[in-house]
């Protein structure tokens, strides 16, 4: 049997690997029905966790971060009009079940006003990074004395520009002082969502799939089970494989939409559609889309990681430098924390049912946050940690310091490594 392989500069990881198997995972889901919603669900607020203390006579000096949007409607407005295309033909082909009537009338009263804001955030989203700045601030309020400059920078995409506008107005709510500069443009999407970058400044990366692992089609139609769902729509829905993706197409799309309307709609009105085991099929398979598209796309923003390393040891030369912030995506999110292997969510396993064990999408909810926060001596001696959703996390194919303390040294040689192994396309 093929051994686990970790898909970044050749780095074996052994014993250490352990560490971060989450055999329980599919317990977790079902016992909360919220990490079911994957990257679709919103930020937990509830989890802030408690931080560890810095080695003795270490100081944070400085933040580096990348931040998701927070909670927005379907970022495609397809998500709402598939939903009511296919509904308005199962209608006119009456092969709606009394279940399914009942599902497509309530969706028809609420789809509307997320139709026309398909995309933006929503007010959720905001309170989400306001909240985060805050506590980023009371966390580490050394970091953020006086008049000490804070640069952030955001996708343009609207949900990104108004989180950042939350985020920053949560930490000033700390220090009013801090000398904050906002940007956005075309040209710094090359850094913050390099794969989105316009195409005359997009840059590609050579990526490696040494992998056998069955794609997201066939692996969703041997595990989803979505005969049973939409069994309870319609009583034929053979009429589906005219739409585009068919019958896979639809489903994903609905379990989109079941996921995400808990962003902007307090009401459950469509969580009795799905029941608890086929919850867990539905999440596993979601689960799997986003660990596969990975495997090679986590290469494609090395611009951002040489954006990181380069603006953090100009910060450790710059005293007044408190913090870079950045506001993106999700799926730049975690192929960035894929290809630093936070966690070691970078691990591509053998089999595919093992992929839910090493990743799991819940991870990359709505204003999903990273930091990296930086810590010196008196010697000028720099060590850092990793913070993902207000918790401490590991790099785990590190000897720490101390706790989950590493050396910056350690940490720029490895990731020069990793880009030497994956050059730029030409």
């Amino acid at each position: 049997m093929r051994k686990l392989i970790s898909i970044f500069a050749g780095v074996l990881l052994s014993s250490l690997l352990l560490q971060a198997q989450q055999y329980d995972v599919l317990e977790k889901v079902k016992a909360d029905v919220r990490k079911s919603y994957g990257m679709e669900g919103p930020h937990r607020l509830d989890e802030f966790g408690t931080l560890s203390k810095a080695p003795k006579g270490y100081k944070p000096f400085y933040i580096s971060h990348y931040g998701r949007h927070g909670s927005r409607y379907a970022w495609n407005d397809r998500t709402y009009t598939l939903l009511r295309d296919v509904f308005a033909k199962a209608k006119e082909l009456d092969v709606l079940t009394p279940y399914g009537k009942e599902f497509a009338a309530k969706y028809e009263s609420v789809y509307t006003e997320p139709l026309i804001n398909a995309g933006d955030l929503v007010p959720m989203g905001y309170d989400q990074h306001l909240a985060i700045g805050q506590y980023v601030y009371e966390q580490f309020p050394q970091v953020f004395k006086g008049r000490k400059k804070v640069d952030a920078l955001s996708s343009t995409g609207q949900r990104c520009i108004v989180s950042m506008g939350g985020f920053t107005v949560g930490l000033m709510s700390g220090n009013p002082k801090l000398q904050v500069r906002l940007h956005s443009d075309h040209v710094g999407m090359g850094i913050i969502a390099p794969p989105s970058a316009p195409r005359a400044i997009r840059r590609s990366f050579v990526a490696e799939n040494n992998t056998d692992l069955p794609g997201i089609e066939e692996f969703f139609v041997a595990h989803s089970g979505y005969e049973n769902v939409l069994g309870k729509l319609f009583t034929d829905y053979s009429f589906l494989s005219a739409y585009e993706g068919g019958v896979a197409g639809f489903t994903r799309e609905l379990w989109t939409y079941l996921c995400g309307y808990h962003n902007y709609e307090p009401r459950p009105l469509f969580d009795d559609l799905l029941t608890p085991e086929q919850r867990l099929k539905f999440w596993e398979c979601d689960n799997y889309l986003s660990f596969y598209s990975d495997i090679t796309a986590r290469y494609n923003v090395i611009p951002l990681l040489e954006d990181i390393l380069s603006k953090a040891d100009a910060a450790i030369a710059d005293p007044n430098q408190a913090a870079h912030l950045r506001f993106g995506h999700d799926y730049i999110l975690e192929a960035l924390t894929s290809l630093i292997n936070v966690n070691n969510w970078g691990t591509i396993p053998a089999k595919a049912e093992d992929a839910k064990y090493w990743f799991q999408n819940y991870n990359i909810p709505m204003a999903a946050t990273l930091l990296l926060v930086f810590y010196k001596n008196k010697q000028g001696d720099v060590l850092f940690k990793v913070v993902m959703n207000e918790n401490d996390a590991t790099l785990p194919q590190f000897t720490p310091v101390e706790g989950n303390y590493y050396r910056w040294s350690e940490f720029k040689s490895w990731c020069q490594e990793v880009m030497a192994a994956h050059p730029e396309k030409k």
